[in-house]
């Protein structure tokens, strides 16, 4: 509750209603799910009716509504990550082989939980997956058996990109990069003189 209170006081008087994503956010972190006595704990806590809080945990992919692994393992299979790099379809099948489950499933020790989603915006990185908080980019099928077996031994695996190019931390091109190299030009530039 002392977290939760902490969250609400970034909000105005009369506005703690759009604490509600943080608080959800607080209550999967707490559950590893958001169960409806949790939507409903909010919804109490912020004075809210429990649809707007239904509304917002069943809009929003990243809140879980059932139960699902210690480790969340989010495979993007759009466009980018099917085409990129060995692409999402064998990294897929990848995990599927070293899990011994399919896209929905849970494994039998609780342990993993597999999920085909929507982009999760590391095109330029692709393909990739993201594990709890962890994005793990430019993978091979190699590196998903490694990411995946650390995990199994208890090893928390570097995430980011896994081709060696550590000093990419965001969405650089592989070959460094292809535009807005030079300095911006100055104020006026381009403006017609008689303006």
């Amino acid at each position: 509750m002392k977290r939760a209170e902490l969250i609400i006081k970034n909000y105005p008087e009369g506005h703690q209603s759009a604490a509600v994503i943080p608080l959800l956010d607080l209550a999967q972190r707490q559950h590893g799910w958001v169960p409806i006595s949790a939507m409903h704990k909010v919804a109490d806590i912020l004075k809210m009716p429990y649809m707007r809080v239904y509304e917002v945990a069943t809009f929003y992919t990243m809140f879980n509504r059932k139960p699902v692994g210690k480790y969340f393992v989010q495979i993007c299979t759009t466009t980018p990550c099917v085409l990129g790099g060995a692409g999402s379809d064998i990294i897929l099948k990848a995990i599927k082989e070293n899990l011994g489950i399919d896209v929905g499933e849970t494994t039998k020790d609780g342990m993993f939980s597999l999920a085909e989603v929507e982009c999760l915006g590391a095109c330029v990185n692709a393909p990739m997956v993201q594990i709890n908080d962890n994005y793990f980019e430019d993978l091979t099928v190699d590196d998903m058996h490694r990411i995946l077996n650390d995990l199994k031994a208890g090893k928390n695996p570097t995430p980011g990109p896994q081709s060696g190019q550590n000093w990419r931390y965001s969405s650089e091109p592989k070959n460094g990069l292809t535009s807005l190299i030079e300095p911006p030009t100055g104020p006026g530039f381009g403006v017609k003189s008689d303006l």
